[in-house]
This record gives structure tokens, sequence and C-alpha cells, in this order.
């Protein structure tokens, strides 16, 4: 059984990892413990844009009851929220550093989201950088590749339907992360 009161089984984006990648860094339930035990998520390349996909999944998360913390070299408030140019420069601690920047820079944002201590480092969907994920890996981190945390969350909690996709859980009743 999955999360929730209904059969569950992965579902099938499209992805351009592997197999064994996919076993690896798009695990169900580490997406769902991550998800459940988060807290505080760092969000790189947050945009000031309301209409970017970032700014959409911070905004969504916020109202989820996550506490999220803008990481952008030049914007100083989002949502609310003061903006840190780095994440070096974030003070306490980050559960998940939620990456939203091309996959060339995430080497560098793996050795500092070790460097702060996070728990896990996700980048999101169609971003996968296998360097930067058995970077994070090796170090400790929980790894989450080419997967919307948005989508991930609203999946496992029975809302994505909502926006029209095929959650491909079956169950009449609202989802919790276990």
């Amino acid at each position: 059984m999955g999360p929730g009161s209904g059969a569950s089984c992965a579902i099938t984006l499209n992805t351009a990892l592997t197999p064994e990648e996919q076993r690896l860094y798009q695990d169900p339930r580490t997406i769902q413990r991550l998800l459940r035990d988060a807290r505080t998520i760092a969000i790189v390349g947050l945009s000031t844009d309301r209409q970017r996909a970032s700014w959409f999944v911070a905004n969504y998360l916020q109202k989820e009851g996550y506490r999220i913390v803008p990481v952008h070299p030049t914007a100083t408030e989002i949502l609310g929220e003061r903006v840190y140019p780095s994440l070096a420069e974030v003070p306490g601690p980050v559960d998940v550093v939620d990456v939203f920047r091309p996959p060339a820079e995430a080497v560098d944002l793996a050795h500092a989201a070790i460097a702060i201590g996070a728990r896990a480092f996700w980048m999101q969907l169609k971003l996968a950088n296998l360097e930067a994920a058995a970077l994070a890996r090796a170090a400790g981190l929980d790894v989450v590749a080419d997967r919307c945390i948005k989508m991930e969350h609203a999946r496992y909690c029975g809302r994505l339907q909502c926006a029209g996709m095929n959650t491909e859980i079956i169950s009449a009743r609202k989802a919790r992360l276990r």
C-alpha cells in the first residue's frame, strides 16, 4: 500500500535517467520521507516572477506549511521571506536544498548543500547532474533528481489530480504522508 488509503505505484514520468539511476534518485520511499520530515526548504534560483515555476512551487510549499528560504543573488524578499544570495549565507538548519538552476551549476550547489549540513539535495524536474547527485549521496545526503517537489507532494497528498494529472494512486480518500 502507498501513502494514504489507496493502492499506489510509481508514477512513470518521462525521464532521461536509467532504471538504476531512477532507483537511486527517484525512490518513492525517500521522496515520501523527505516530504513528511522536512520543515525548511532552501529554494536555489527562486524567481521573483510569479509566472515562473520556481515561484509557483515555493508558493505551494509555503501554503502547505513548509518554511521556504529563497536563495537568489539579487532579490531581497520573495513571498514575504528574506532572500539570501547564497546557501552559505542562510542562517539555521536546512532540511532540503531544492535546485532551480541549470544542471551545470549543480556540482557547486551540491558542495554548498553539504557545507551547510543540509539533509537532502533535490534537483527539480528535468534537472539531473549525476556528478552532483553522487557527490551529495556520498556525503550522506538524500538525493532526488528530475522530479518536481510540488508535484511529488501533491501526488502523495491526493491533490495532483486537481491539475489534470494522473497520479496513479487509486483512492477515494485524501492521502497523507506516512
